[in-house]
C-alpha cells in the first residue's frame, strides 16, 4: 500500500474484508459454517471491557478485533474503578444474551446488562447482593424455572463460600442465601487466543452471530477512520485538487421556522472559571473555609490559612466557636502582641489594580477584650503602599466595616495588607475586596471584562452552574441552589468537584442577574436526585441516589427554586429574590433535570418524581432531560427511549468529538424525528489530539454548525463547552476562553460562536449546492447555510470551505432580492493557525451573486433589508 497516512489507510481497508480466515480465502469466497464457538472474556486486569473470540473446532480461536470492546463496565469513576471481572454470558431461548460480571474483590455487587446482538446493550444493574465484609466473584447466571438464578463465590473474610438469589426482572431481587458448590456451573475454560490465555463460558451460536459481531467491529473501523480525518492529510487526500465552483440555488420557497434561541453559552465553574474569574472578587479563601479535602487530600498547602500570610509580632489560628454564620464557621483569630503586625492576602496569584479606579474593601471584625483600629492597604511587591486607609469601630461584637482605595499607581500583583494598632486578640472573617467598576456595576458582582467578552457572544440563553458541578461529586456534594443565595455570610461553601473550592459568591441570584443583563434565558440544571457518575467520595459513580425517603424534600427544594425565579414577591421563595433587591420574575422559561447521567434504574425513579412533580405544579416550565455524555451507546439509546416515553419536550445531548467526526456526520440530525422531543446540544467541542483550538477545530465547529442550523426546527439551543479556563488553573482543555488576572485571550473557536450569534436567523432558507468536484471527501467539507432574522428582515449567508483550495461560489437567489450593500466576515488561516481572526468588509452585491470562499475559511455575508 503506498505510504498514505494512517487515518487513510485505515478508511480503505474498512471496506475490506475483516480478516483472512482459518480456510485460507475471504469469508465471502467461501461457503460459511452453520455455526461457530463464541466466548466473552476481558482482561486479568479488568481493564478492556468485553471482548469476543471465535472458533469454529473450540480449539483454534480467533479475537474479533485488536482488543476491541464490545461492552464496557459503567460502575464507578472513570479510570480506576470502571472494570469489568470474569464476565459470564447466557443466552435465554429467545435469543436475548444476559451478561454478569464481578466489579472487583471488595464491591458487595455484582453487574448485568442485556443486548440481543452482543453489542447494544441495555441499561446497566449492580445490585447489592452482599454485607461486608463479604465480596463478589466469578458471578454466574442460568435461567431456573420462571427465574434467573445467579451465583457468585465469596472469600470475603467470614463470608467465604457460595452464594445465589433469584430474579425474574433485574429490578427485584430474592434474599441472598448460600449455596452449594454444585449450584454452579463452573463451565468457564482457559483457551489460548495468539498466545494468550483467557478465561471465559464458551457457546455454541449460530454464524450469523459472529458474522453480526464482524460486521459490527468493521463498522466501528470504518467510523473511527472518519473521525481520526484532520487536515494534516490533506495534501495527500487533496494531492491535484485544483480551484472549484460551486453553483448554489437558494430555495426560499421551502423555508421554514427555525429556533430563535439556537445559540447560547454553557458556564460551568471549572478551572477556576467562578472564584478568581468571572465572579469578581479578588480576596482568595476570604472565608477561611479553604479545606484540606477540596484538594482530596493531595495538597498539604490547602487548609484554611491558604492564600493568607502574617508579619511581625502575632500568632493566629483557625477557629469555629461563635462564627459570623453557621454556614461559615471557620474564622481567623490572631493574637497580636507587638506593634506593625500584619495579616496579608496574595489574592488570586496577585490582586491586579488600575490606577484611578475604586475598590470596595468589607469585612467582618471582633475585639473580644475592646475596642480597636486597623490600617489597610494595598501594597506592591516591593512593599511600597498603593493606597491606605483607617478603619475604626472594631467592637466586642461581629461587625462588618468598610472603605474604599483608590490606587494611583496601577499594578499586576498587589497585595492586600491589614495592620493591626495595638496588641491583643482581633477575630476577622469574609475579607473580601470588589473594584466598584464591575460588570453593568453590580455589586458582588462579575469581572467586567470577562462578561463583556461573554455578553459579545450575544447568547441567547446561558445554562448554569455546571455540568459536573451541577450534580457533585458523591450525594453530600450535590450542588443545591438554595445554598448560594441570600447574605454571603450565610451561603454555603463546599468543595468544588474539579477540586478546588467555591465560595458560592457566584450564585444563583448572580446567574439569574447575568442572564437579565445580557438578554439571555436562563437554564439552570439541577441534580436529578443522584450525583455525578464519576463521583469518588462517598460511593462508586453514580451507583446511589438521594435516600428514597428524602426525595419529596428534594423534589421540593426543586419546586423552591422555580418559585423563587418566578414567584410573586410576597411568596415564600420569591420573597428571598426581592429582599436580595429583584422584585419582578426573573422569566425562567426551562429547567435542566440531571447531567450525563447514566440512565439506571436509580436514575429514572428519582428523574421521574422530579419530572412529573415540575409538569404538575408548574406546566409552563420546559424541562430538559439528559442522554448521557456520548452521541451513541447505552446512555443516549435509554435516555432517548424515556424521553419519547416520558413525552419529555427536550433533551440534553453531549459530545466531544474530533473534527473527522464533524465533517462525517453532518446527516446527524436530518434523521431524527421532527415530532419528538427537541434537542439541546449542551456541550461540544472539535477536539484534536493534544487538545489545541485552532483553524481546523474552529472552521470543523462552523461546518457542522451549518447542518444544525438546517435541523434548527429539531435542534433548539447549542453551547459550547467549556466556557472558561484560567491560564495555569485548567481541569480541561480545550475552552473557548482562557484568561488571566489581566487578559483575556479569545480563540479561533470563539469568533465562530460569535459570528453565528450575532448573525441569528429564526428562518432557514433552504439551498441546493453543486461543486464541480463531486467527490465526497470534498463535497462533505464544503457547507452553506441560509437564515432569515426576521425582526431585521436580514439575510445571512453562511459559507464554510474546509479544503485547501477556493471555491468560487454563484449564488441564485431565486427570487430573493440580495443585491446591495451587504456586511462579510471571514474567518480564514492555515489549518493550525491559533491566532487567526475574522476581518470584517463592506461589498457590493448584484444580481448575480458570486463569492470566493477562501481555502480553509468561514465566511458571513449580511444582507441587509429593505436596501
Amino acid at each position: 500500500m503506498p505510504d498514505f497516512p494512517k487515518a487513510l489507510q485505515v478508511r480503505q481497508l474498512a471496506f475490506l474484508v475483516f480478516a483472512l480466515l482459518p480456510f485460507g480465502l475471504f469469508a465471502g469466497t467461501v461457503v460459511q459454517p452453520d455455526s461457530a464457538y463464541l466466548i466473552g472474556y476481558s482482561e486479568a486486569n479488568g481493564q478492556g471491557g468485553l471482548r469476543f473470540a471465535w472458533s469454529v473446532d473450540n480449539d483454534n480461536w480467533y479475537a474479533i478485533g485488536d482488543n476491541f470492546s464490545f461492552l464496557n463496565s459503567d460502575f464507578g469513576a472513570w479510570g480506576g474503578q470502571k472494570r469489568m471481572f470474569d464476565p459470564y454470558l447466557y443466552q435465554e431461548e429467545n435469543g436475548r444474551w444476559h451478561c454478569v460480571w464481578s466489579l472487583n474483590d471488595t464491591i458487595q455487587q455484582f453487574a448485568h446488562a442485556a443486548s440481543d446482538n452482543l453489542y447494544e446493550w441495555d441499561r446497566q444493574a449492580y445490585p447489592v447482593v452482599m454485607d461486608a465484609p463479604g465480596n463478589v466473584l466469578s458471578p454466574e447466571v442460568h435461567l431456573s424455572g420462571q427465574a434467573f438464578l445467579v451465583s457468585w463465590r465469596s472469600d470475603g473474610p467470614g463470608a467465604e463460600g457460595v452464594y445465589q438469589l433469584q430474579t425474574d426482572n433485574w429490578s427485584d431481587f430474592s434474599t441472598t442465601e448460600p449455596a452449594a458448590e454444585n449450584a454452579r456451573r463452573n463451565d468457564r475454560k482457559l483457551i489460548e487466543i495468539a498466545g494468550k490465555e483467557r478465561f471465559g463460558n464458551v457457546h455454541r451460536v449460530a454464524w450469523e452471530t459472529v458474522d453480526d459481531l464482524i460486521k459490527h467491529y468493521e463498522w466501528m473501523q470504518h467510523h473511527n477512520a472518519e473521525r481520526a480525518e484532520t487536515m494534516a492529510e490533506d495534501p495527500v487526500r487533496f494531492a491535484g485538487l485544483e480551484a472549484l465552483t460551486a453553483e448554489i440555488t437558494l430555495q426560499p420557497d421551502q423555508s421554514k421556522a427555525i429556533s430563535d434561541k439556537l445559540m447560547g453559552i454553557f458556564f460551568e465553574d471549572i478551572s477556576y472559571a467562578a472564584d478568581g474569574g468571572l465572579y469578581g472578587e479578588l480576596i482568595q479563601n476570604r472565608d477561611f473555609e479553604y479545606d484540606p479535602i477540596d484538594k482530596k487530600y493531595n495538597d498539604p498547602n490547602w487548609n484554611a490559612q491558604m492564600a493568607w500570610s502574617t508579619d511581625g509580632d502575632l500568632d493566629w489560628e483557625i477557629r469555629t466557636d461563635e462564627p459570623i454564620h453557621e454556614n461559615n464557621p471557620h474564622y481567623a483569630s490572631l493574637n497580636v502582641t507587638g506593634k506593625n503586625a500584619a495579616l496579608r492576602n496574595l489574592g488570586w496569584d496577585g490582586i491586579p489594580l488600575q490606577a484611578g479606579a475604586s475598590y470596595d474593601l468589607s469585612f467582618f471584625a471582633r475585639r473580644p477584650d475592646g475596642r480597636g483600629t486597623l490600617t489597610a492597604r494595598l501594597v506592591a511587591p516591593d512593599g511600597s503602599v498603593l493606597a491606605e486607609q483607617r478603619v475604626r469601630s472594631i467592637g466586642k461584637s461581629w461587625t462588618k466595616l468598610t472603605t474604599t482605595f483608590a490606587p494611583e499607581r496601577g499594578i499586576d500583583s498587589a497585595q492586600l495588607e491589614l495592620r493591626f494598632d495595638k496588641p491583643g486578640r482581633i477575630d476577622l472573617d469574609m475579607i473580601s475586596l470588589f473594584p466598584q467598576e464591575t460588570f453593568m456595576g453590580r455589586k458582588n458582582g462579575l469581572r467586567k471584562d470577562l462578561a463583556q467578552t461573554i455578553a459579545d457572544l450575544n447568547p441567547k440563553f446561558v445554562r448554569f452552574p455546571g455540568g459536573c458541578v451541577a450534580h457533585g461529586d458523591g450525594l453530600a456534594n450535590m450542588y443545591r441552589w438554595e445554598n448560594t443565595i441570600g447574605p454571603l455570610e450565610s451561603r454555603v461553601p463546599q468543595r468544588n468537584l474539579w477540586n478546588y473550592h467555591q465560595t458560592a459568591g457566584l450564585g444563583y441570584f448572580e446567574y439569574f442577574q447575568f442572564c437579565e443583563d445580557i438578554d439571555a434565558l436562563p437554564i439552570p440544571v439541577v441534580p436529578a436526585g443522584v450525583p455525578c457518575q464519576n463521583s469518588i467520595m462517598g460511593g462508586h459513580g453514580q451507583q446511589c441516589g438521594v435516600p428514597m425517603e428524602d426525595m419529596d424534600e428534594y423534589v421540593q427544594s426543586v419546586l423552591n427554586l422555580i418559585e423563587y425565579a418566578n414567584g410573586p414577591a410576597d411568596s415564600e421563595w420569591g420573597k428571598k429574590r426581592a429582599e436580595a433587591g429583584h422584585p419582578e420574575p426573573f422569566n425562567l422559561q426551562y429547567l435542566g433535570v440531571g447531567n450525563e447521567d447514566l440512565i439506571t434504574d436509580i436514575f429514572e425513579e428519582r428523574f421521574r418524581m422530579i419530572y412529573e412533580a415540575i409538569g404538575a405544579r408548574y406546566p409552563e416550565i420546559t424541562v430538559i432531560g439528559t442522554t448521557g455524555p456520548f452521541y451513541m451507546g447505552t446512555d443516549y439509546e435509554e435516555g432517548w427511549e424515556l424521553a419519547r416515553e416520558l413525552d419529555i419536550p427536550m433533551v440534553d445531548e453531549h459530545y466531544y468529538v474530533p473534527p473527522g467526526w464533524m465533517v462525517n456526520n453532518q446527516d446527524f440530525y436530518d434523521k431524527y424525528d421532527r415530532n419528538g422531543p427537541k434537542v439541546y446540544l449542551g456541550e461540544y467541542a472539535a477536539h484534536l489530539p493534544g487538545r489545541p483550538m485552532n483553524v481546523e477545530t474552529a472552521l470543523s465547529e462552523a461546518l457542522y454548525l451549518t447542518a444544525v442550523e438546517r435541523n434548527g426546527d429539531v435542534v433548539e439551543m447549542t453551547s459550547f463547552a467549556p466556557l472558561l479556563a484560567k491560564e495555569g488553573k485548567t481541569n480541561w482543555n480545550p475552552d473557548l476562553i482562557y484568561f488571566t488576572n489581566t487578559e483575556v485571550k479569545k480563540t479561533v473557536d470563539y469568533y465562530v460562536q460569535q459570528l453565528y450569534g450575532q448573525n441569528a436567523g429564526n428562518e432557514y432558507i433552504p439551498s441546493q449546492v453543486n461543486l464541480s468536484d463531486g467527490n465526497r471527501d470534498v463535497r462533505e467539507r464544503v457547507g452553506v447555510s441560509v437564515v432569515r432574522d426576521e425582526a431585521t428582515g436580514d439575510v445571512i449567508l453562511r459559507m464554510a470551505n474546509l479544503l485547501p483550495v477556493a471555491v468560487t461560489a454563484s449564488v441564485d437567489p431565486a427570487g430573493l432580492d440580495l443585491r446591495g450593500s451587504a456586511t462579510l466576515h471571514v474567518l480564514q488561516g492555515d489549518p493550525t493557525d491559533r491566532d487567526a481572526t475574522p476581518t470584517t468588509s463592506e461589498i457590493e452585491l448584484g444580481s448575480e451573486v458570486t463569492y470566493e470562499m477562501p481555502a480553509y475559511s468561514f465566511s458571513v455575508i449580511r444582507v441587509a433589508a429593505g436596501k
